[in-house]
């Protein structure tokens, strides 16, 4: 009896590790239904995980093996890759092809680990022809992958939603020429708070568009969440591509309470969301210390708490349904 018992048991762990392994695999091609983002089977889904800083910045953790850490040890489901395109030494305009090289080690260790891809083009200002021949190469090698979701443009700070619309359409259309059915993120003016200008005047003639809004818990209350249910209610679908528990500023002391309501509020609705950031610089919302290693395996002390909390609402949350 306890030889069966055993062996029922570690197939059953076998089954549940198996099925963790294979989240692309089960849930395949996205897409969005009304407003919701769905699976292949047009099931709701939720994707929960981090973004990487500024890969101009902390380029040394844009490897497979974080992302397989980030996977195996916070039961991520899907990164974002946060491509610099101004700022720090190695940033895309200074450097296109280191740039494309760390872009491409997360993406190829997401299809790897089998989770989602976000490939984020980490600009608050429009660079057309630069964005234009990123993504008209990325879409070219990475169509074929369910993996991919591609973010057009990560915070328009100053801009106008009709100057942020006009671009989007723009990379949309380079996009779509390979890659017909992957998701594209499209941001929104004032740092992804203005959501209402989307819902007001959304893009046209194209299917699978999400429109992202960024939180920071400790600054942003529950006026940018009525503002975001009402362009929901408008039909706009959105996505949560960048968030966390201190100050707009990246910095300040973490405010729990807020977080969790936020969770809440998300889990609530069915968005999906995406922390920031695998980093290791001085302040809040880089969830890792000076030491910790480039390729994972990282020890609890080598988390800040912002570190430690979001693992946790990870392990929580990202349960295979």
């Amino acid at each position: 009896m306890k030889s069966k018992f055993w062996c029922a048991a570690f197939l059953l762990l076998l089954f549940v590790n198996v099925s963790k392994a294979q989240f692309v695999k089960k849930h395949g091609q996205l897409s969005v239904f009304g407003t919701q983002l769905v699976d292949k089977d047009n099931n709701p889904i939720v994707l929960r995980g981090l973004s990487f800083g500024w890969h101009s910045m902390w380029p040394r953790f844009y490897n497979e093996k974080a992302v397989s850490w980030l996977k195996k040890d916070f039961n991520c489901n899907v990164v974002r890759a946060a491509m610099g395109i101004e700022l720090g030494d190695y940033s895309y305009i200074k450097d296109p092809q280191f740039s494309k090289e760390k872009i491409e080690a997360v993406v190829n260790g997401a299809i790897k680990s089998d989770i989602y891809v976000i490939i984020d083009w980490h600009s608050h200002n429009v660079n057309l022809k630069e964005a234009k021949q990123f993504f008209e190469g990325m879409s070219k090698k990475y169509a074929k992958y369910p993996n991919i979701i591609y973010e057009i443009f990560n915070e328009p700070d100053y801009e106008t939603w009709w100057e942020v619309k006009n671009y989007a359409e723009e990379i949309i259309q380079v996009i779509r020429e390979n890659d017909p059915n992957n998701i594209i993120l499209v941001g929104c003016p004032h740092w992804d708070q203005d959501i209402d200008l989307p819902a007001e005047d959304p893009i046209r003639g194209y299917t699978n568009i999400m429109y992202t809004m960024h939180f920071y818990a400790a600054t942003h209350g529950k006026e940018l969440r009525d503002r975001t249910d009402l362009a929901i209610k408008r039909g706009l679908p959105v996505f949560i591509s960048e968030s966390a528990g201190m100050e707009a500023s990246g910095d300040g002391p973490l405010n729990y309470k807020a977080w969790q309501e936020y969770i809440d509020w998300m889990e609530s609705k069915k968005l999906s969301w995406i922390t920031w950031s695998v980093s290791d610089k001085d302040e809040t919302c880089s969830i890792l210390k000076k030491s910790a290693k480039s390729d994972g395996k990282w020890r609890d002390e080598d988390l800040k708490d912002s570190g430690i909390k979001v693992r946790e609402y990870l392990r929580k949350y990202n349960k295979e349904e």
